[in-house]
């Protein structure tokens, strides 16, 4: 997909967490989440950390004299902390009051929307990992941002509604196989794996080869929590078929990193 149309999309998800938490009385900032630790103003303090540290990164590609020098103070810092820096970046934005935290997220996600939009499509941005282009930097920060806002929506009892942006989130989540492995410390399956998945809208989308006898199907909106770590396979209506398919739906990780905890099955499909 084009930059142009991520960022149509990316511009999208960041509403509608937005539109979330921007009229939250004090207390509720506070309400914990899913993921340990975190109350709704980490979640939201964690997207304005990465947009910013994202722009940054994005910088470099544009002006790398100057941007070079921050993107270096980036990775020193990382390297210091390496086990505790991204928690560190979300407890220093969630200690700011709510008001203050918001206009932050605003105006690092609109920064790197527009650092995105006029850097080079062919340009190897930096990162933790290995550099990444323009486009797998706007899918990644959609990811990730579309997987906090579900945190977030469980924390307020919000019923998230599933659109075809997921399709993002699956195209990481089979894009990543490897690494899902790799990252385990697990050998990577020689065989491939045939992805077969209805989108909110009815649409069938496909990935890996049709005719593979290792196969996933079922559900966009169910591979794509799985793909985020957010709820586990046993609890969707996902069909692996073949032993390859099984082992890597139970890995399958759709951002770069530590797995952290797997989810915990909770009975929801026998």
């Amino acid at each position: 997909m084009k930059l142009e149309a991520l960022l149509v999309d990316l511009r999208a998800e960041s509403t509608v967490v937005r539109h979330l938490v921007q009229t939250l009385a004090g207390t509720d900032w506070t309400r914990p989440t899913p993921a340990k630790g975190w109350s709704v103003a980490h979640q939201i303090g964690h997207l304005a950390w990465t947009d910013a540290t994202s722009s940054i990164a994005v910088a470099t590609t544009l002006d790398e004299k100057v941007a070079g020098e921050e993107w270096k103070q980036v990775v020193e810092s990382a390297i210091r902390a390496p086990d505790t820096f991204v928690d560190d970046g979300a407890a220093e934005f969630a200690a700011l009051p709510p008001a203050v935290l918001l206009t932050r997220w605003d105006d690092a996600r609109e920064l790197l929307h527009d650092r995105l939009g006029g850097v080079d499509p062919q340009a190897r941005i930096p990162w933790f990992g290995p550099p990444m282009k323009p486009t797998s930097m706007a899918t990644a920060r959609l990811m990730e941002t579309w997987a906090h806002g579900l945190d977030i929506a469980d924390a307020l009892g919000v019923e998230s509604i599933p659109t075809d942006r997921i399709r993002h989130i699956c195209h990481l989540g089979y894009a990543t196989r490897a690494f899902a492995y790799l990252s385990r410390e697990m050998n990577v399956p020689e065989h491939g794996v045939f992805l077969e998945l209805i989108g909110p809208g009815g649409d069938v989308w496909t990935w890996g080869p049709e005719g593979a006898e290792q196969r996933i199907t079922g559900t966009a909106w169910d591979f794509a929590r799985v793909a985020v770590r957010r709820v586990h396979p046993a609890d969707t209506e996902l069909l692996a078929t073949g032993e390859d398919a099984r082992s890597w739906l139970g890995i399958v990780q759709a951002f770069a990193g530590p797995p952290g905890d797997d989810p915990v099955a909770w009975g929801g499909r026998e």
